[in-house]
């Protein structure tokens, strides 16, 4: 992986990885419904944040495909950096869109889960 921003990417999916686990039934990390509840936030901020990020993957391509550094070297756009980036464009754009409504729902399954808690251990 190069640069700093792709391996800030992948340390972000490795950390999604690492929750997967820790939120196995066997791991015992949940100890009741507020980490639940913590965890579905946490996650709302998560996707709220994507929006951003491929927006500016989406002007970074663009400002060096206006430049003359964008070339796709082989696959169904060989040769058309335009048509490649616009394809790409579209599927960004898709997936802020995605990622907005996913956000949408964790929000609501976060306020869902505003008044619960575990069973009274006093």
């Amino acid at each position: 992986m190069t640069g700093e921003a792709a391996g800030r990417a992948d340390t972000a999916a490795e950390a999604i990885r690492a929750l997967n686990y820790a939120t196995l039934p066997a791991a015992g990390t949940l100890t009741g419904p507020a980490d639940v509840y913590d965890v579905v936030g946490a996650l709302a901020t998560l996707t709220g944040r994507l929006p951003q990020i491929l927006s500016q993957l989406q002007s970074f391509l663009a400002g060096e495909h206006a430049a003359g550094r964008v070339r796709i070297v082989d696959g169904p756009h060989t040769g058309d950096p335009t048509a490649a980036l616009a394809e790409s464009d579209r599927w960004l754009t898709c997936a802020a869109g995605a990622a907005d409504t996913l956000r949408h729902a964790l929000e609501q399954a976060h306020a869902a889960l505003s008044w619960t808690a575990g069973p009274d251990r006093s």
